[in-house]
Order: structure tokens, then sequence, then C-alpha cells
């Protein structure tokens, strides 16, 4: 029977699979690890493979490293950490996580309006689908 490893069924562990898997041609994953902080770069394949957790010190640096949003890197790490009972809990007390994409959209509708704070009418949902096609 084989072994079973302790965070190997978190959503963590496909997610840094799939983006590890997605960058190979860019960069290895020793360079992440090393771009991480890492000081060993098989921490990466402990942690990719759910053998231990991803350190909530290091997530800020590894989401620099594998180009993803750091909140959504800190939620999967959290889950580790906590739990999904716990995850959630995190997840309705903070609701929607914000991504560095939409931070520079908010900042944008805030200038825009002048720090006014506008209420999404109609026109101003049309708008916004109007710019995505939709």
């Amino acid at each position: 029977m084989p072994v079973r490893k302790p965070h190997e069924d978190t959503r963590l562990v496909p997610f840094l699979q799939k983006r590890i898997l997605e960058l190979r041609h860019t960069k290895s994953q020793a360079e992440i690890a090393s771009q991480a902080g890492f000081t060993n770069v098989n921490m990466m394949s402990l942690i990719k493979s759910g053998s231990t957790r991803l350190p909530l010190d290091r997530v800020p640096a590894l989401a620099l490293a594998l180009d993803v949003d750091p909140a959504r890197l800190l939620q999967l790490a959290l889950e580790q950490w906590a739990g999904s009972a716990a995850a959630r809990a995190f997840e309705s007390i903070f609701e929607t996580i914000v991504t560095r994409n939409e931070v520079g959209w908010l900042a944008e509708i805030r200038k825009a309006s002048g720090n006014s704070d506008p209420v999404v009418t109609s026109r101003a949902r049309s708008a916004i689908r109007a710019i995505f096609g939709k």
C-alpha cells in the first residue's frame, strides 16, 4: 500500500503542479525554489507532492516566483495549515479575494470617479461588459 502524504489532497498540490508545469519552458523547479527563498530546492518537491505544507512566510516570494496572485496562493496555503473548514471560514469573513489585476481596475475606477464610491448602474454594468465583449 502506498504511503499517503499528509497534504496531498489539498487544493494547493494540483495548483502548484499545474503552474510549475506551465513555467517549465522559462524556469526550472529549482529556480522557482531559489527565487522563493528556499535554501533547500528539494522543498518545492515536498510541497508540490503534498509531503509538507507551504510555509506561510514563503507565500509572497513563491507567488512572485510563480507569477500567481499572492492572495490566491495564501488562501490555498491556509487551507493546508488550518483545514478546509477553516479556509471556508476565512473566505466567508474576508469575502471575495481581490487579485492584483482587479486592484488595478479598482484604482482606476476610484480615480475616474473622484473616489466617490459609485453605484453600479445598468449603464455602468453595460459599459464594463462591453469592454470584455459581453
